[in-house]
């Protein structure tokens, strides 16, 4: 068994979370089980501070958090306890997860930059460098021949040329999250127009345009790569009437098995997901096409779980705790 560590994890408030579906909760279940401490902090209680030397003259802790140390436990309505909270200097917390949801914006990307002074001192899981380089949407286009025809761009005219070609699109944000803002756009929808001005009006950032595959009626696939090897998949079945896939605007969740299409697209990426230090990533799959790499704070542990058994999370800490030692 490997040494106890100390564990500090980034993420939104633990009272929110659903326990039954929380990936961030299901490694902090298996921490606990394999002895590790725990203390839960948010994003917004991260600090760094430099210059400033301590009485003995030494460089005083540089990167710190508000952080309450937790136990928590499988029991809905009371599933974690958490002790005083106190500032706690991570760089001496033997491991940092950084698991707070996105979206994707300037406070995401700062906190990236401050974690970065510990790491790998304090090894960060995902690596906060290689977090910040490969936001989901934009990681995968340096996979081109496993994705579907794709364009990111803020030219309406080079979008309205796209669908030309394609006819059915989907439209989402570059930087959006859990299918928020996802538009399917079919040849005859007349919405195109409006859709684009509402977004720029609203947003300085790009869209991500996408053919549209038909394969997405039998299922978005969610692929778990731990340290860059496929470890467990679900399929993820959009609710009728719904283009989006995703299990909180009502799809449906089922057992998978990979195919060897999806075996070829995890071998291409894996190598670079394992040399950039991530440890867990979630990637999407759509009948032969590489969709999205899910990097800031991958999810499908324990409906994978349900399905077949498989504990990813002792994967996941089998990896992280081979990279701490």
């Amino acid at each position: 068994m490997a040494d106890k560590l100390n564990v500090a994890v980034q993420m939104d408030p633990l009272d929110s979370i659903n326990i039954d579906g929380d990936s961030s909760f299901a490694l902090m279940l298996e921490a606990q089980l394999r002895g590790h401490a725990l203390w839960h902090y948010e994003v917004r209680h991260l600090s760094l501070q430099e210059g400033r030397t301590s009485p003995d003259g030494r460089i005083a802790e540089r990167v710190t958090a508000i952080a309450r140390p937790v136990t928590v436990r499988r029991q809905r309505g009371d599933h974690f306890t958490a002790g005083t909270a106190a500032r706690v200097d991570l760089g001496a917390m033997d491991v940092v997860l950084m698991r707070q949801d996105p979206p994707f914006d300037m406070a995401y990307i700062t906190a990236t930059h401050i974690l970065e002074h510990i790491h790998p001192h304090t090894l960060v899981v995902n690596d906060p460098a290689a977090v910040r380089n490969a936001p989901e949407k934009l990681l995968v286009t340096h996979f081109p021949d496993l994705m579907p025809p794709t364009l990111v761009t803020w030219d309406a005219d080079a979008i309205r040329a796209f669908r030309a070609e394609h006819g059915d699109i989907i439209v989402k944000p570059l930087f959006g999250n859990g299918g928020a803002g996802v538009f399917r756009i079919k040849p005859d929808d007349e919405n195109l127009g409006a859709l684009l001005e509402m977004h720029f009006a609203r947003s300085r950032e790009p869209l991500m345009i996408q053919r549209y595959e038909r394969a997405v009626r039998q299922g978005d696939k969610r692929i778990i790569l731990v340290d860059g090897v496929p470890a467990g998949a679900i399929n993820r079945v959009p609710a009728e009437g719904e283009s989006r896939s995703n299990m909180h605007v009502g799809g449906r969740a089922e057992a998978v098995t990979l195919t060897a299409r999806d075996q070829e697209i995890c071998e291409r990426i894996g190598p670079t997901l394992r040399d950039q230090g991530l440890i867990f990533v979630g990637i999407d799959v759509i009948g032969d096409y590489l969709t999205e790499i899910n990097v800031t704070s991958p999810t499908g542990l324990q409906e994978i779980a349900r399905f077949d058994g498989t504990n990813l999370a002792a994967l996941i800490w089998d990896r992280i705790e081979a990279r701490r030692a």
